[in-house]
């Protein structure tokens, strides 16, 4: 469960620490512009490292310093807690005089205390055994990002760099456009897509390797869509598959191709999926998801979100980001954030709603009239 993600100098992101110690829900909300996006943007980061994307420039660019200052290094810190040990992941970026790409300055990797493995520019430390003192010196290249390169222990389960960069490389962002997914696969794949189009994959891969996953999906799928019978992975082509929705109602069938279902139908089917995987994945599931209420109606995402919650409830954690009323209605004042930005030359603020003095009665009505701020 994420604990803490610290940011700083990275676009609006200025000194900037989100704390959801213990929450296993949250919501983020705010006017367009002050940063819930970039959050997200900050955690993919940390994605791709789990992913195993190690080269600087492949991570973040130059126009991403706030306010173009390069001349600060960028910050990037994540508190993770699995299996009951607290994982502390350091990473500093920083643009010397004179280079054309970013290095790496500083980046540290703590155990329940103790050090892993610690960096300064390009040399290296790894204690590999716990108990000694005594680490392992290496040089790696300055543009380089160290954690994909270290090699876990295959014959140690419990290796803790296993355990993390399997969390990392299992983190699921999604801001979801329905018109790219269109249910078509040509492979399989656990790691979905942002944008979700590569669905058909996530779900041919999902139900490949977790089978008893598609009981989960079929159950949410006939709670929000009764008339429903099944859905079936039909083969296509050589390698081709195409996910077909078959529905009935009154002894009348119809099969419908998933690429042809509506904006909002394709989300019931993205939000049953998330469900599933994180009933059925081995590693507790992390998920930011960018407005999940998009597409929906309004009779709609109250049940949306609540599903959401209460999934991640005992097991996994999930953020979202909404500017829908019925949606933050869904949330309390103790797990919903707020962040605000002065103007677009000052960075982005974050506070709890518990924590905000004089909030007024109507939290609704406050944030339709922009009268929060922090």
């Amino acid at each position: 469960m994420l604990q803490r993600l610290y940011v700083h100098n990275f676009r609006c992101l200025e000194n900037f620490e989100l704390n959801v110690k213990n929450v296993p829900s949250a919501l983020l909300i705010g006017k367009n512009g002050v940063g819930k996006s970039t959050v997200a943007a900050a955690l993919e980061l940390f994605q791709k490292i789990g992913w195993g994307v190690n080269r600087v420039g492949d991570l973040v660019k130059l126009r991403d310093f706030s306010r173009g200052r390069a001349n600060i290094p960028m910050r990037f810190e994540i508190e993770v807690l699995l299996e009951e040990k607290l994982y502390k992941y350091e990473l500093a970026l920083e643009l010397p005089e004179g280079f054309k790409e970013l290095r790496v300055r500083e980046e540290n990797l703590y155990f329940d205390g103790r050090i892993l493995y610690s960096r300064k520019e390009a040399e290296v430390s790894l204690y590999r055994n716990l108990q000694s003192n005594q680490p392992t010196e290496f040089i790696v290249d300055w543009h380089i990002v160290a954690l994909p390169i270290v090699q876990i222990q295959a014959s140690f389960p419990q290796d803790p760099l296993r355990i993390f960069k399997t969390w990392l490389g299992g983190i699921l962002i999604l801001s979801p456009i329905p018109k790219l997914m269109t249910g078509e696969s040509t492979g399989e794949t656990l790691q979905p897509m942002r944008d979700g189009s590569n669905f058909g994959e996530w779900v041919s891969g999902l139900l490949s390797r977790y089978p008893a996953a598609y009981t989960r999906i079929d159950g949410y799928l006939h709670e929000v869509m009764p008339d429903i019978r099944d859905f079936q992975n039909e083969v296509i082509g050589k390698e081709t598959k195409n996910t077909v929705i078959r529905f009935e109602y009154e002894r009348t069938r119809l099969s419908i191709d998933f690429k042809h279902l509506s904006d909002g139908e394709k989300c019931f089917f993205l939000c049953a999926a998330v469900l599933a995987a994180n009933h059925v994945y081995d590693e507790p599931l992390f998920c930011f998801w960018d407005e999940p209420d998009n597409y929906l109606s309004l009779s709609e995402v109250g049940h949306f979100i609540m599903d959401l919650r209460r999934s991640f409830k005992d097991k996994g954690q999930i953020l979202v980001t909404s500017h829908n009323d019925e949606a933050i209605r869904r949330f309390s004042h103790e797990n919903t954030f707020v962040l605000d930005r002065k103007s677009h030359l000052e960075p982005t603020l974050i506070k709890r709603l518990d924590e905000i003095q004089d909030l007024p009665s109507n939290l609704i009505d406050a944030l339709i009239c922009g009268d929060i701020h922090l």
